[in-house]
Protein backbone atom coordinates (compact mmCIF):
# COMPACT_ATOMS: atom_id res chain seq x y z
CA UNK A 1 0.00 0.00 0.00
CA UNK A 2 1.30 3.36 -0.72
CA UNK A 3 -0.11 6.69 0.42
CA UNK A 4 0.63 9.95 -1.80
CA UNK A 5 2.40 12.54 0.82
CA UNK A 6 -0.72 15.07 0.58
CA UNK A 7 -3.28 12.61 1.30
CA UNK A 8 -5.92 10.80 3.65
CA UNK A 9 -6.43 7.15 3.43
CA UNK A 10 -8.45 4.76 5.14
CA UNK A 11 -9.13 1.02 5.39
CA UNK A 12 -12.51 -0.93 6.30
CA UNK A 13 -12.00 -4.26 7.38
CA UNK A 14 -15.90 -5.41 8.45
CA UNK A 15 -15.40 -8.28 5.44
CA UNK A 16 -12.45 -7.68 3.90
CA UNK A 17 -9.56 -5.03 3.39
CA UNK A 18 -11.23 -2.18 1.40
CA UNK A 19 -8.51 0.89 1.06
CA UNK A 20 -10.26 4.59 0.41
CA UNK A 21 -7.77 7.25 -0.86
CA UNK A 22 -8.04 10.97 -1.52
CA UNK A 23 -5.81 13.73 -2.10
CA UNK A 24 -5.81 17.06 -2.71
CA UNK A 25 -5.94 17.67 -6.20
CA UNK A 26 -8.09 15.80 -8.75
CA UNK A 27 -5.38 15.47 -11.10
CA UNK A 28 -3.73 13.19 -7.80
CA UNK A 29 -7.10 11.49 -7.12
CA UNK A 30 -7.40 10.58 -10.51
CA UNK A 31 -4.03 9.00 -10.83
CA UNK A 32 -4.10 7.07 -7.73
CA UNK A 33 -7.45 5.62 -9.33
CA UNK A 34 -5.61 4.78 -12.72
CA UNK A 35 -3.32 2.67 -10.91
CA UNK A 36 -5.85 1.30 -8.26
CA UNK A 37 -4.30 1.90 -5.67
CA UNK A 38 -7.53 2.05 -3.65
CA UNK A 39 -10.27 0.13 -4.13
CA UNK A 40 -12.43 4.03 -3.79
CA UNK A 41 -10.92 7.31 -4.42
CA UNK A 42 -13.07 10.17 -2.72
CA UNK A 43 -13.32 13.91 -3.33
CA UNK A 44 -12.94 15.19 0.47
CA UNK A 45 -10.96 14.07 3.93
CA UNK A 46 -13.93 13.88 5.48
CA UNK A 47 -15.45 11.36 2.87
CA UNK A 48 -12.84 8.98 3.30
CA UNK A 49 -12.45 9.04 6.95
CA UNK A 50 -16.56 8.27 6.92
CA UNK A 51 -16.61 4.71 8.74
CA UNK A 52 -13.31 3.35 8.00
CA UNK A 53 -11.54 1.53 10.89
CA UNK A 54 -7.97 2.72 10.34
CA UNK A 55 -7.14 6.41 9.06
CA UNK A 56 -3.79 7.17 7.78
CA UNK A 57 -3.14 10.69 7.25
CA UNK A 58 -0.14 11.81 4.75
CA UNK A 59 0.09 15.56 4.81
CA UNK A 60 2.76 17.59 5.23
CA UNK A 61 2.57 17.97 9.19
CA UNK A 62 1.84 21.95 9.28
CA UNK A 63 -1.64 20.73 7.66
CA UNK A 64 -2.07 18.00 10.47
CA UNK A 65 -4.32 19.99 12.31
CA UNK A 66 -7.21 21.39 9.94
CA UNK A 67 -7.28 17.60 8.82
CA UNK A 68 -7.79 16.69 11.89
CA UNK A 69 -10.42 18.56 12.15
CA UNK A 70 -12.11 17.97 9.45
CA UNK A 71 -12.33 14.15 9.56
CA UNK A 72 -12.56 14.06 13.54
CA UNK A 73 -16.70 14.29 13.55
CA UNK A 74 -17.14 11.36 11.09
CA UNK A 75 -14.72 8.83 13.16
CA UNK A 76 -16.80 5.84 14.11
CA UNK A 77 -16.55 4.19 17.47
CA UNK A 78 -13.27 2.43 17.87
CA UNK A 79 -11.45 3.66 14.68
CA UNK A 80 -7.72 4.43 14.80
CA UNK A 81 -6.23 7.27 13.26
CA UNK A 82 -2.89 7.65 12.80
CA UNK A 83 -0.29 9.59 10.84
CA UNK A 84 2.65 9.39 8.34
CA UNK A 85 4.68 12.52 9.54
CA UNK A 86 8.61 13.28 10.36
CA UNK A 87 7.86 15.29 13.42
CA UNK A 88 5.86 13.66 16.55
CA UNK A 89 5.46 16.10 19.02
CA UNK A 90 3.94 18.77 16.63
CA UNK A 91 1.54 16.51 14.77
CA UNK A 92 -0.03 15.22 18.22
CA UNK A 93 -0.59 19.07 20.01
CA UNK A 94 -2.50 19.52 16.72
CA UNK A 95 -4.26 16.48 15.80
CA UNK A 96 -5.33 15.22 18.94
CA UNK A 97 -7.81 18.12 20.10
CA UNK A 98 -9.69 17.20 17.17
CA UNK A 99 -9.61 13.38 17.62
CA UNK A 100 -13.06 12.34 19.48
CA UNK A 101 -12.61 10.28 22.56
CA UNK A 102 -14.51 6.93 21.25
CA UNK A 103 -11.12 6.96 18.26
CA UNK A 104 -7.98 5.49 19.24
CA UNK A 105 -5.12 8.58 18.08
CA UNK A 106 -1.60 6.12 17.59
CA UNK A 107 0.67 8.99 15.84
CA UNK A 108 3.69 7.16 13.05
CA UNK A 109 6.33 7.75 11.09
CA UNK A 110 7.18 4.91 8.89
CA UNK A 111 11.24 6.02 8.01
CA UNK A 112 11.21 5.29 4.50
CA UNK A 113 10.68 6.99 1.21
CA UNK A 114 12.89 8.92 -1.80
CA UNK A 115 12.77 12.60 -2.77
CA UNK A 116 10.16 11.39 -5.03
CA UNK A 117 6.65 12.72 -4.50
CA UNK A 118 2.89 11.53 -5.83
CA UNK A 119 1.34 7.80 -6.58
CA UNK A 120 4.10 7.22 -9.47
CA UNK A 121 6.55 7.12 -6.78
CA UNK A 122 5.32 4.32 -4.96
CA UNK A 123 6.87 1.05 -4.74
CA UNK A 124 5.69 -2.71 -3.40
CA UNK A 125 9.35 -2.89 -1.17
CA UNK A 126 9.08 1.12 0.02
CA UNK A 127 8.56 -0.47 3.45
CA UNK A 128 10.23 -3.62 3.86
CA UNK A 129 12.72 -4.03 6.69
CA UNK A 130 12.58 -0.24 7.18
CA UNK A 131 11.27 1.15 10.68
CA UNK A 132 7.95 2.68 11.81
CA UNK A 133 8.08 4.54 14.92
CA UNK A 134 4.98 4.50 16.60
CA UNK A 135 4.57 7.26 19.19
CA UNK A 136 1.26 6.81 21.38
CA UNK A 137 0.51 9.41 23.83
CA UNK A 138 -0.10 8.24 27.59
CA UNK A 139 -3.16 7.02 28.16
CA UNK A 140 -3.09 5.08 24.20
CA UNK A 141 -5.55 2.21 24.16
CA UNK A 142 -3.04 -0.44 24.02
CA UNK A 143 -5.02 -2.88 21.95
CA UNK A 144 -4.88 -0.21 19.06
CA UNK A 145 -1.42 0.26 18.94
CA UNK A 146 -0.75 -3.57 18.76
CA UNK A 147 -3.27 -3.57 16.09
CA UNK A 148 -1.39 -0.38 14.21
CA UNK A 149 1.64 -2.61 15.04
CA UNK A 150 0.60 -5.44 12.98
CA UNK A 151 -0.85 -2.77 10.39
CA UNK A 152 2.93 -1.65 9.64
CA UNK A 153 4.58 -5.08 10.22
CA UNK A 154 2.18 -6.12 7.07
CA UNK A 155 3.77 -3.55 5.16
CA UNK A 156 7.07 -5.39 5.73
CA UNK A 157 8.08 -2.96 8.30
CA UNK A 158 10.04 -3.32 11.95
CA UNK A 159 8.08 -1.31 14.37
CA UNK A 160 9.52 0.86 17.33
CA UNK A 161 7.33 2.28 20.11
CA UNK A 162 9.27 5.77 21.36
CA UNK A 163 8.22 8.55 23.10
CA UNK A 164 7.14 11.74 20.76
CA UNK A 165 9.79 14.52 22.38
CA UNK A 166 12.75 11.46 22.33
CA UNK A 167 11.90 10.42 18.39
CA UNK A 168 11.70 14.56 17.57
CA UNK A 169 15.31 14.69 19.02
CA UNK A 170 16.96 11.53 17.19
CA UNK A 171 15.00 12.35 13.48
CA UNK A 172 16.53 16.19 13.58
CA UNK A 173 20.03 14.15 13.37
CA UNK A 174 19.15 11.55 11.69
CA UNK A 175 17.13 12.84 9.21
CA UNK A 176 16.02 16.75 9.38
CA UNK A 177 19.69 18.00 9.81
CA UNK A 178 21.29 16.08 6.83
CA UNK A 179 18.31 17.74 4.53
CA UNK A 180 19.17 21.13 6.13
CA UNK A 181 22.61 20.24 5.29
CA UNK A 182 21.74 19.32 1.89
CA UNK A 183 19.72 22.34 1.04
CA UNK A 184 22.59 24.63 2.01
CA UNK A 185 25.25 23.25 -0.15
CA UNK A 186 22.79 22.96 -2.69
CA UNK A 187 22.05 26.26 -2.74
CA UNK A 188 25.72 27.90 -2.14
CA UNK A 189 26.34 25.79 -5.44
CA UNK A 190 23.88 27.59 -7.02
CA UNK A 191 24.78 30.62 -6.28
CA UNK A 192 28.11 30.97 -7.32
CA UNK A 193 29.32 32.91 -10.09
CA UNK A 194 28.04 31.35 -13.40
CA UNK A 195 31.07 29.88 -14.80
CA UNK A 196 31.75 27.74 -11.87
CA UNK A 197 28.51 26.75 -11.18
CA UNK A 198 28.26 25.39 -14.18
CA UNK A 199 31.82 23.46 -13.77
CA UNK A 200 29.73 22.28 -10.59
CA UNK A 201 27.31 20.69 -12.28
CA UNK A 202 29.23 19.29 -14.93
CA UNK A 203 31.51 17.54 -13.09
CA UNK A 204 29.75 16.91 -10.20
CA UNK A 205 31.05 14.12 -8.27
CA UNK A 206 29.42 11.21 -5.98
CA UNK A 207 28.83 13.02 -2.61
CA UNK A 208 27.42 16.36 -4.42
CA UNK A 209 24.75 14.50 -6.64
CA UNK A 210 23.83 12.52 -3.04
CA UNK A 211 23.43 16.35 -1.76
CA UNK A 212 21.70 17.47 -4.96
CA UNK A 213 19.46 14.31 -4.52
CA UNK A 214 18.34 14.77 -0.74
CA UNK A 215 17.88 19.02 -1.88
CA UNK A 216 15.34 17.82 -4.43
CA UNK A 217 12.56 16.39 -1.69
CA UNK A 218 8.89 18.02 -1.52
CA UNK A 219 10.05 21.61 -0.41
CA UNK A 220 6.25 22.19 1.44
CA UNK A 221 6.98 19.23 3.39
CA UNK A 222 10.57 19.85 4.35
CA UNK A 223 9.06 24.07 5.35
CA UNK A 224 6.79 21.77 7.60
CA UNK A 225 9.15 19.71 8.90
CA UNK A 226 11.57 22.60 10.29
CA UNK A 227 9.13 24.77 11.43
CA UNK A 228 7.60 22.33 13.91
CA UNK A 229 10.51 20.60 14.72
CA UNK A 230 12.48 23.96 15.29
CA UNK A 231 14.03 23.43 18.93
CA UNK A 232 15.40 20.05 18.19
CA UNK A 233 16.77 21.10 14.71
CA UNK A 234 18.38 24.08 16.70
CA UNK A 235 19.54 22.19 19.26
CA UNK A 236 21.33 19.49 16.91
CA UNK A 237 22.53 22.35 14.26
CA UNK A 238 24.16 23.90 17.51
CA UNK A 239 26.39 20.45 18.41
CA UNK A 240 26.87 20.65 14.08
CA UNK A 241 28.11 24.35 13.85
CA UNK A 242 30.58 23.15 17.02
CA UNK A 243 32.00 19.82 15.11
CA UNK A 244 32.08 21.74 11.84
CA UNK A 245 34.31 24.82 13.52
CA UNK A 246 36.47 21.69 14.78
CA UNK A 247 37.29 20.24 11.99
CA UNK A 248 37.88 23.47 10.40
CA UNK A 249 40.37 24.28 13.23
CA UNK A 250 41.84 21.27 12.13
CA UNK A 251 42.53 21.79 8.79
CA UNK A 252 43.96 25.04 9.00
CA UNK A 253 46.60 23.76 11.84
CA UNK A 254 47.10 21.00 9.66
CA UNK A 255 46.25 17.99 11.78
CA UNK A 256 46.02 15.14 9.93
CA UNK A 257 45.96 12.95 12.69
CA UNK A 258 42.67 14.85 14.45
CA UNK A 259 41.14 14.72 10.48
CA UNK A 260 42.12 11.16 10.34
CA UNK A 261 40.92 10.01 13.28
CA UNK A 262 37.10 11.68 12.97
CA UNK A 263 36.76 10.08 9.56
CA UNK A 264 38.42 6.94 10.97
CA UNK A 265 35.29 6.79 13.43
CA UNK A 266 32.71 8.03 11.11
CA UNK A 267 33.46 5.35 8.36
CA UNK A 268 32.83 3.13 10.78
CA UNK A 269 29.51 4.30 11.34
CA UNK A 270 28.67 3.66 7.99
CA UNK A 271 29.62 0.25 8.03
CA UNK A 272 27.05 -0.34 11.27
CA UNK A 273 24.24 0.96 9.10
CA UNK A 274 24.93 -1.02 6.27
CA UNK A 275 25.28 -4.46 8.51
CA UNK A 276 21.94 -3.35 9.59
CA UNK A 277 20.80 -3.23 6.28
CA UNK A 278 18.99 0.32 6.26
CA UNK A 279 21.80 1.43 3.36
Amino acid sequence: MFLPKSCVGSINTASRATPTATARSAATRKRVAELKLADHVVETNAAAAAGADCVIVCVPVGASGAVAAEIGPKLKQGAIISDAGSVKGAVIAAMRPHIPTHAHFVPAHPVAGTEHSGPDAGFAELFDNRWCILTPPEGTDAAAVEKLKRFWQALGANVEVMDAEHHDLVLAVTSHLPHLIAYNIVGTAADLENGTRGEVMKYSAGGFRDFTRIAASDPTMWRDVFLNNRDAVLEMLKRFNADLAALAGAIDRGDGAALFDWFTRTRAIRRSIIEAKQA
